[in-house]
Parts: structure tokens; C-alpha cells; sequence
């Protein structure tokens, strides 16, 4: 007797999940809901860390029920950015909107990814750090805060997504540089609106993007990890 083949949404959802696995998103949901009952000022910001985290665990998993939750923490993320005048982080999460029906589209249903070869990996990296700091002196320009960061927002942000779309394993490296950065970003940002240094955007916000992208951090290590161990095609 052949074994029940498993409901599509089912196995996106539930099947293949390593205890670990399960430990560790529930700790990073939890610290997002946390993080909104300590400062209950932004549920936007609550809607924009659970779902992010969420689509970047089933990302790293190779699912293409990401782009699901994708779509709900890009939109939520671009009203942040809106509101704190971090502008390349907006401009990205527009075009990360639009990015993921088109990951929806390219993705498989299985865990093949691709890969660089090692000198096309070296002039992604020695690109991506030219177009960052051009994206710096721009921003920078339009006034946007602290642009030597808000700069990875937009430039490595657009890079990374591009070849997480396409599946290639190089955007987890790229992700971990974004993330730090941004864990910087956040963390300033929300220490001069609690210090009275800055009006713009609130408290909540700001701590539950830190949140955000302490996991998201987490899981782009995981990720890199878990990815280099798929099989390319």
C-alpha cells in the first residue's frame, strides 16, 4: 500500500521540521511578542517582526510559502521605513513587494539551489561593497538618517534578494552583512528617540525591528549553513 502523499500547504507548512528547528523559531516569535508588551506603541511593528521572522525561517528552508509571508512583513516594513525616514530601507521594501511573486514563480518545490563559482563569488562581493558605498554618498544627498547603513538597506538588500530569488546560496552571506548593519541602524535609531534626540518614528518601532533583525541575523547564519548543505543543480 503506497504511502498518502502529504496535502501541498501541509508539507510547506509542517513536514521536515528538526526539533531544533522548532525550539529556535518559537524563541525568536516569542521575542518579538515580547518586545511589543514592553512597548505596545506599534503593532505595525509587531505584524512586521512576526511575519519577517516567519518568512525568512520557511526561506531558509527552501519553501515557497516565504513569498506568502514575504508580501505582509514587505508591506508592513515600508510603512516603518515611511515613518522613520529611513529612506532606502523604503525604497527596497517596495521592490521587495514586487519580488515576491516573482520568487513565487522561479522557486521549486524542492531544496536545489545554485551556486557561484569561487572568482564570480569574489566580484559579487567586490561589487557589492562599490555599490554600497555609492548608494551611501546618494542617500546621504536626500538627507535619509544615518545613510552609511540605510546604504546596505537598499544596495545589498537589492543584491541579496536578487539571488535569493534566483536560489543561489551567496545571498545568506550578503543577508548576515545586512543584518548586522541593521542591527546597528535600529539600535541608534532607537536610542536617540528614547534619549529625545530624535522625533521621528517611535520607540516601539524601532525596538521591534531590533528584535526583527537580531533573528533574522540568526536564522541568515543558520540558513548559510543549512543551504551549503543542499544540492545544486
Amino acid at each position: 500500500m503506497s504511502e498518502r502523499k502529504q496535502p501541498w500547504l501541509v508539507n510547506q507548512l509542517f513536514v521536515g521540521w528538526k526539533p531544533f528547528e522548532i525550539k529556535y523559531v518559537s524563541v525568536l516569535l516569542a521575542l518579538q511578542v515580547i518586545v511589543f508588551l514592553l512597548s505596545p506603541d506599534s503593532v505595525i511593528g509587531m505584524i512586521s517582526g512576526v511575519a519577517g521572522v516567519i518568512c525568512l525561517v520557511y526561506g531558509m528552508k527552501g519553501r515557497k510559502i516565504t513569498f506568502f509571508f514575504g508580501i505582509i512583513q514587505c508591506l508592513a516594513m515600508t510603512y516603518i521605513a515611511w515613518q522613520s525616514h529611513a529612506y532606502g530601507s523604503f525604497v527596497m521594501n517596495i521592490i521587495y513587494v514586487i519580488s515576491q511573486p516573482i520568487g513565487w514563480f522561479l522557486w521549486g518545490n524542492d531544496e536545489a539551489v545554485h551556486q557561484f563559482k569561487p572568482k564570480t563569488k569574489q566580484l559579487l562581493f567586490i561589487g557589492s561593497i562599490i555599490a554600497w558605498l555609492i548608494g551611501w554618498l546618494v542617500i546621504g544627498n536626500f538627507g535619509g538618517q544615518l545613510p552609511y547603513i540605510d546604504s546596505a538597506n537598499l544596495v545589498i538588500s537589492l543584491i541579496a534578494q536578487t539571488l535569493y530569488i534566483f536560489k543561489y546560496k551567496e545571498n545568506w552571506s550578503l543577508w548576515i552583512f545586512v543584518n548586522i548593519a541593521n542591527v546597528f541602524y535600529w539600535t541608534l535609531l532607537a536610542f536617540n528617540s528614547w534619549t529625545g534626540k530624535s522625533d521621528i518614528g517611535s520607540l516601539g518601532i524601532y525596538l521591534s525591528q531590533i528584535a526583527l533583525q537580531v533573528a533574522l541575523l540568526f536564522n541568515s547564519i543558520y540558513a548559510n549553513k543549512v543551504w551549503n548543505d543542499y544540492e545544486t543543480d
